[in-house]
């Protein structure tokens, strides 16, 4: 590696360049510099100032400018652009293995290793079942019914996430940031341990992400997590999984889809809090029709062993017996030993850490991003995160990371894209909106028999004409979604969107072609009539 400083001062036509190998008098504050560093072939530069201590400056005083607690999709998405800024980099993570502790980890992290990824796998090989079922209708006939092999899938699941572990590590390499295997400890605000050996970093990022949480009852140390259930050694006959956000209706999904009989045990009287009323209503409809048994209002008191080895899952309202109990209730930051309360780093009251708009926490020297600070636990925001971060510190653009109109998915069965206010947030943020649904058998079910569905919707800004909701349930929501999320971004208003020709035959075509409201909600219009009115009244 090679490095040279440039410092440029505007002197009127003249540039006065000098190299670091020269002694170069002090920099005023109002000097700017470039600091070049070759690496992989390419010259990268970062700019910085004579201000005392720039932020991304490289400082010869620690051993980097950057250590990165964690290598997941956030730290090190981070990790490589702090380097091509010139920064020089570490990440530290503790060794590979399908399931997490104290001890195991995994370059990748929760999504590659044990979350979206491994996750979406699944959900494919789940799929294939609605896939022969829909095929005889079109003429499809087998001789024998297809017979599934549980360990064939899990084993290729593995080999592929090994796979991708060695890819992260490789891009890593090429970014020039050293890997630190073993469990990263902050010892002081520019001090972190791994392994019994002490590392100086100018600045430190945890990006240790989070962990999937199991509530203390009788029988708890019975069940098993998201983690367990990706890598579990045979499939259950019978599971019930108990929470009714995306994880627990995901993973029903995927158990019900290779055959399992499925309850699953929701403490609310709907799934998925949060998310589009109508979208939890159709799901869970669509669900049961594919034979999930939901159990609302029910809540979990303990866990029982029996004689022949099955399980019994006590609730509030009675008890099911099955093979396998899954606890899907909730994930908490990965905080604990990590050394952050002896430097004064602010936790929440739920153990996430609590940072500013730039992901600072408040000792200036240490950054969190990702499911750790439990903003928006979602991996593309923990990759946005990353990089606004390395663009603060080391690119001398100081960048928020925007969480405005960002779309995600639920990889049920059916599946859910959506992207912006849903119906009852935009009336309180907006007030007066236009409403379009549309719920329809999509053409490849009209041979095959199913009885599923599609669901649309739209939520329009009544005064402004813009779309700033779009959720829907049916086969391929998620990339119709990505798609029109650009447009929702974007500002795009319902006119322009009716304006837009439709692909036809598609499902993502009614999102272009639903010109009449369902329904229009005129609340900011109807309490100005009424102030109006009683203006009027006081007067009178």
């Amino acid at each position: 590696m090679t490095m040279a400083m440039g410092i440029t001062k505007s002197v009127g036509s003249v540039l006065c360049l000098r190299t670091a190998l020269n002694r170069c008098p002090p920099l005023s504050p109002s000097t700017s510099f470039f600091v070049f560093t070759q690496r992989n072939g390419y010259m990268i530069r970062a700019m910085g100032t004579g201000a005392e201590n720039n932020g991304g400056s490289i400082d010869s005083e620690y051993d980097y400018d950057l250590v990165a607690i964690g290598a997941g999709s956030g730290g090190v998405r981070a990790a490589r652009f702090a380097a091509q800024f010139g920064a020089r980099v570490a990440i530290c993570e503790l060794p590979f293995a399908t399931i997490s502790s104290d001890e195991t980890g995994g370059v990748g992290g929760t999504c590659v290793l044990r979350g979206c990824v491994p996750k979406k796998l699944l959900v494919y090989a789940s799929s294939f079942s609605h896939d022969f079922d829909s095929s005889q209708g079109f003429g499809w006939s087998y001789d024998t019914e297809p017979v599934h092999d549980w360990k064939t899938l899990i084993s290729n699941k593995n080999v592929e996430l090994k796979r991708l572990t060695g890819v992260y590590k490789s891009l890593l390499q090429k970014s020039n940031v050293t890997l630190l295997e073993g469990r990263g400890k902050i010892v002081d605000a520019h001090t972190i341990e791994v392994k019994g050996k002490r590392y100086g970093a100018k600045h430190i990022l945890v990006s240790v992400g989070g962990r999937a949480t199991v509530p203390k009852m009788p029988g708890s140390e019975l069940v098993i997590t998201s983690d367990e259930a990706l890598d579990l050694p045979s499939r259950p006959n019978k599971i019930c999984i108990v929470g009714g956000g995306y994880i627990a209706l995901e993973f029903a999904a995927i158990f019900r889809g290779l055959g399992t009989e499925v309850h699953v045990f929701v403490r609310q009287p709907k799934v998925l809090r949060g998310f589009d009323e109508e979208i939890r209503d159709f799901v869970a409809q669509q669900m049961s029709t594919q034979g999930v048994v939901f159990h609302f209002g029910e809540s979990p008191t303990a866990i029982e062993k029996n004689s022949d080895r099955s399980l019994t899952l006590v609730t509030t309202n009675g008890s099911e017996r099955a093979d396998t109990v899954m606890f899907a209730t909730g994930r908490a930051p990965n905080t604990k030993n990590l050394g952050l309360e002896s430097v004064g780093v602010k936790l929440s009251k739920q153990g996430a850490i609590e940072v500013d708009e730039y992901s600072q926490t408040n000792v200036d020297s240490i950054w969190a991003i990702g499911d750790v600070t439990n903003r928006m636990n979602l991996t593309p925001v923990a990759l946005m995160e990353g990089m606004a971060l390395a663009k603060t510190i080391f690119g001398n653009e100081p960048t928020k990371p925007d969480y405005s109109f960002i779309p995600s998915a639920v990889f049920t069965q059916p599946p859910i894209g959506t992207v912006g206010y849903t119906e009852e947030k935009a009336i309180e943020e907006f007030g007066d909106i236009d409403v379009y649904t549309s719920s329809f058998r999509p053409m490849k079910v009209t041979l095959s028999g199913l009885p599923e569905k599609t669901f649309v919707k739209i939520i329009v800004d009544a005064t402004t004409d813009k779309v700033v909701g779009i959720h829907m349930c049916g086969d391929g929501s998620p990339e119709i979604m990505q798609g029109f999320a650009v447009a929702v971004k974007a500002g795009l208003t319902k006119k322009q969107f009716d304006s837009t020709v439709g692909i036809h035959p598609t499902s993502a075509e009614e999102l272009v072609t639903m010109r009449t409201p369902t329904r229009e909600i005129r609340r900011k219009s109807d309490q100005s009539q009424a102030k109006k009115e009683e203006a009027v009244s006081s007067t009178a």
